[in-house]
């Protein structure tokens, strides 16, 4: 079992430079902090500065908020793409916007604004969240099921790090498919970290189906791992495929 760590570490000019975040934050992690506690496991591997595409495992409504909290703990300020309807909502859409959060439209609606976000997080430095399973985990056991290749895209097109994180203790504050959250009595949820996952060899190629699911598959294993440290536990050998198993896939990244 890997040994907890603080998450005490130099916050990035990003989270230092007042934004809607400190607004928010104020807001929501002191009561955040009744429902959870985090044990952070190889925090050092997020990047204190630059770009990065972080990579989670994803088998719960709540995820976003469990993994967004942890990376604004870690110095850094959280960002990821939302469905472009949220971006329309009265006040949502301007907390969305304003915080730096970036629309996707649906699969078919042909929109290069992740194009142009990824090239802005190249610019500025910044980090981005990308769920590349797509949806909520299908596989029984809550392992990683398998995954799609909007992460490793941004990743390779942008030369930016690409990411793994697993964690793990989110279900007791909200099951998968659960509406309802169970804040009591505290959680404990574990985050870890891993190495950025190495495309060296595939920089450079034409990002074809074949060269994106090589990517990808490397991307998956490693999330797994990771998991599988957390929970003391060996991920299986195969990765759950929605499809293979007559499941319903949503989410174009």
């Amino acid at each position: 079992m890997p040994s907890p760590q603080k998450a005490s570490r130099p916050r990035s000019p990003e989270k230092s430079r007042p934004s809607i975040f400190w607004l928010l934050a104020s807001i929501v992690l002191p009561l955040w902090a009744l429902m959870v506690r985090y044990r952070f496991v190889n925090s050092e591997k997020l990047p204190a500065q630059g770009p990065f595409v972080l990579a989670p495992n994803h088998y719960s409504e709540i995820d976003p908020i469990v993994m967004g909290v942890a990376v604004w703990k870690l110095g850094r300020q959280p960002r990821f793409m939302a469905k472009a309807s949220l971006f329309k909502i009265p006040v949502v859409g301007w907390m969305l916007r304003t915080s730096g959060q970036i629309p996707v439209e649906r699969a078919g609606g042909g929109s290069s604004q992740p194009i142009r976000a990824a090239q802005q997080l190249v610019v500025h430095g910044q980090g981005l969240i990308v769920y590349p399973e797509g949806s909520l985990t299908r596989e029984p056991d809550l392992w990683p099921m398998r995954g799609k290749s909007g992460a490793v895209r941004l990743a390779l097109e942008n030369d930016i790090p690409l990411i793994p994180s697993a964690h793990w203790g989110t279900q007791e504050l909200m099951p998968r498919y659960g509406k309802n959250i169970h804040p009591f009595p505290r959680k404990r949820i574990s985050v870890i970290i891993g190495d950025p996952v190495d495309l060296s060899d595939l920089a450079g190629q034409v990002l074809d189906q074949k060269t994106l699911a090589m990517a990808t598959d490397r991307l998956m294993a490693a999330i797994s791992d990771l998991l599988g440290e957390l929970r003391s536990a060996t991920p299986p050998p195969e990765r759950w495929d929605p499809a293979r198993n007559n499941q319903t896939e949503t989410g174009k990244f």
